[in-house]
C-alpha cells in the first residue's frame, strides 16, 4: 500500500487551559503571604486595578452626587468627545483633581490615611519585627578576631569556620586544610585544637567521637571512664549493654550507668541553637469559632486589600475613536485583567471557605475532642460532598492554616490514612499515633513496651494493628526503641 499524505477533517473536543483559567488555578494554591505579594504586584504592574478605599464618615459616593434637574443615571448625557483628538489629548482634558481624590493608589491619598490612622492599630512596623539571627559563623569569626593568633592562624582559622556543616562539624581532612591554607600538619591541627575550645566547646571535631573527648577534657574529664567509653566502646554504648560493658572494663553496673549519664549531658551537635532557619509566624487563612452551639467558618481577610477597577479607566477604554486603537485596546486588555483578577481572588475565597466547612462537616468532634477523636478522611471524600475534583481541593488546601479551638493545624493535616477497628469503624492513623505517644509515656522506664507488646494493647483497644506498623508510626514521631528507652537506673 502506498504511502500518501491526506487532509482529513475531524470533530473532537479539547480542554484548553486558557490564561484565566491558568490564573485561577495559580491563585487557588497560593498560601496568604504569596497571595498578598502577587496582589501587591499587580496593583504595580496594572493601572486598571486599585485598591478600594475604606470608607470614611461624611464621604459621599459618586452616586450620591446632585445632578441637574430631572436628569436620572440612565438619561445623563454622555460626555461628547472630540473624535480628532489624540489619547495624550483627552486624557489631558480630564479633571485631575478628581482622578486624585479617588485614586486610591495615590501618594496623597496613602499619606492621609496614614495619617489618620490611630497610633494603635494595625501591625507594627517593620523595623519592630524584623531581625537577624546570629549564626554559629559569625560568632565563631568573633571569637577568632578577639583571639590572640597570629594573621597567618586567623586566616587558617577563617578557613576552619567557613567548612563546618550545620552539626558544627568539620567537612574537610586536615591534608586538604594544610593544602588549601599552605600551612604545615602541626600549625593546622594547632588551631584547630583552639577552634575546638571555642563557644561552644567541641565546633569543628570531625566526629561524634572527638567532639564528645573536647567536651569531656574541658571538664577536667579527660581520663576518665566516661572517656574510656566514647574512645573505645561508643557502638556498645549506643546500645545500652551495660551488663557487658562492666566485665570487660572491670567495673560495677553503677559505675557505667554513671559514666553513661555524664556523656548523655554532653552535646553531640555543637551548632544546635544556632541553626539558619529562622522562626516564622503563621496567620491562619481561615478560622473556627463556636458561636452558640454551633461551629462556624470564618475567612481571616486582614491583610487582603479589597479591589476594584479604575473608574477612569473603565471610562477610557469606553471611549471611541480611531486615532487611540491601539492605546483603547492596551487599557481595554487592563481593564479585562483587572475584572478577571478580582473575579479570581473571590472564587478562591469561596472554593476555601466551602472546602474547609465540608472538612469540619466530617471533622466534627476533632473540635470538641482534640486529635484523638480525627476520623479518616480522603480528598475524595470532599470533594464529593462539595461537588468539586479533587485536584481543586488539593490546591484549596495547600499551604493553607486554620485556627481552630484545639489550635492552629495546616489544612492537609485533616486528610489521614486509616486503620480497621475491631468495632468495623475505621481509626486515623494520627489518633493511632497519639494511643502509641501515650502507651509509651506511661511505661516503666526500667522495662519499656516492645512494639509488639504496644501492638497487643492497641489490639486490646479494638484497634488491628501489626507490630511492623507500631515501629513505622514510633520513627515518624522521633521515638527510639524499647532497647534504646531503657534505663537501669531511675533518678527522681
Amino acid at each position: 500500500m502506498a504511502l500518501e499524505i491526506r487532509q482529513v477533517q475531524k470533530l473532537a473536543q479539547q480542554l484548553v487551559m486558557t490564561p484565566q483559567l491558568q490564573q485561577a488555578i495559580k491563585l487557588l494554591q497560593l498560601s496568604r503571604l504569596e497571595l498578598e505579594e502577587m496582589i501587591a504586584q499587580e496593583l504595580q504592574e496594572n493601572p486598571a486595578l486599585e485598591e478600594e478605599a475604606v470608607a470614611q464618615p461624611g464621604d459621599r459616593a459618586e452616586e450620591d452626587v446632585p445632578k441637574a434637574a430631572g436628569e436620572t443615571p440612565e438619561s445623563a448625557p454622555e460626555p461628547q468627545v472630540n473624535r480628532e483628538l489624540s489619547t495624550a489629548d483627552k486624557i489631558g482634558t480630564l479633571d485631575w483633581q478628581e482622578y486624585i481624590e479617588s485614586h486610591s493608589n495615590s501618594i496623597h491619598g496613602s499619606l492621609t490615611a496614614e495619617a489618620s490612622r490611630d497610633e494603635d492599630d494595625g501591625p507594627p512596623s517593620l523595623e519592630n519585627t524584623l531581625s537577624k539571627k546570629t549564626s554559629l559563623e559569625d560568632y565563631l569569626i568573633w571569637q577568632l578576631r578577639l583571639s590572640r593568633l597570629t594573621d597567618d592562624e586567623k586566616a587558617i582559622g577563617s578557613y576552619i569556620i567557613g567548612n563546618l556543616d550545620e552539626n558544627g562539624y568539620l567537612e574537610v581532612s586536615l591534608e586538604e586544610l594544610c593544602q588549601a591554607t599552605g600551612a604545615g600538619p602541626e600549625q593546622a591541627e594547632g588551631v584547630l585544637k583552639q577552634i575546638q575550645m571555642f563557644d561552644p566547646i567541641g565546633v569543628a571535631a570531625r566526629d561524634l567521637r572527638e567532639c564528645l573527648l573536647v567536651q569531656l577534657g574541658n571538664l577536667g574529664l579527660a581520663d576518665s571512664l566516661a572517656a574510656r567509653l566514647i574512645s573505645d566502646h561508643l557502638a556498645q554504648l549506643e546500645t545500652k549493654r551495660y551488663e557487658r560493658l562492666a566485665r570487660e572494663l572491670g567495673v560495677s553496673v553503677e559505675e557505667i550507668d554513671a559514666a553513661a549519664q555524664v556523656i548523655a549531658s554532653l552535646q553531640p551537635k555543637p551548632a544546635q541553637g544556632f541553626e539558619q532557619e529562622e522562626i516564622r509566624a503563621i496567620i491562619p487563612d481561615v478560622c473556627i469559632e463556636k458561636v452558640g452551639d454551633k461551629y462556624e467558618v470564618f475567612l481571616n481577610d486582614e491583610g487582603i486589600p479589597r479591589l476594584r477597577v479604575s473608574p477612569l479607566y473603565r471610562r477610557l477604554a469606553a471611549q471611541e475613536g480611531d486615532a487611540e486603537g491601539e492605546a483603547r485596546q492596551y487599557l481595554q486588555e487592563k481593564v479585562r485583567a483587572a475584572a478577571w483578577l478580582i473575579k479570581s481572588i473571590h472564587q478562591r475565597q469561596q472554593t476555601l471557605y466551602r472546602v474547609t466547612h465540608s472538612i469540619f462537616k466530617f471533622q466534627s468532634e476533632f473540635l470538641e475532642s482534640g486529635v484523638s477523636q480525627l476520623k479518616p478522611m480522603v480528598l475524595r471524600d470532599v470533594a464529593e460532598d462539595i461537588g468539586m475534583h479533587e485536584s481543586t481541593v488539593s490546591r484549596a488546601t495547600a499551604n493553607k492554616y486554620v485556627h481552630t479551638p484545639q489550635g492552629l493545624f495546616d489544612l492537609k493535616f485533616f486528610f489521614q490514612s486509616g486503620l480497621r477497628a475491631g468495632n468495623g469503624a475505621d481509626v486515623a492513623s494520627e489518633t493511632v499515633k497519639e494511643k502509641i505517644r501515650g502507651i509509651i509515656s506511661s511505661e516503666d522506664p526500667r522495662k519499656p513496651f516492645s512494639d509488639q507488646y504496644i501492638a497487643a494493647m492497641l489490639g486490646k483497644d479494638t484497634i488491628d494493628i501489626a507490630r511492623r506498623t507500631v515501629a513505622k508510626y514510633r520513627e515518624a514521631m522521633g521515638i527510639l526503641p524499647s532497647s534504646k528507652r531503657r534505663q537501669r537506673y531511675v533518678r527522681k
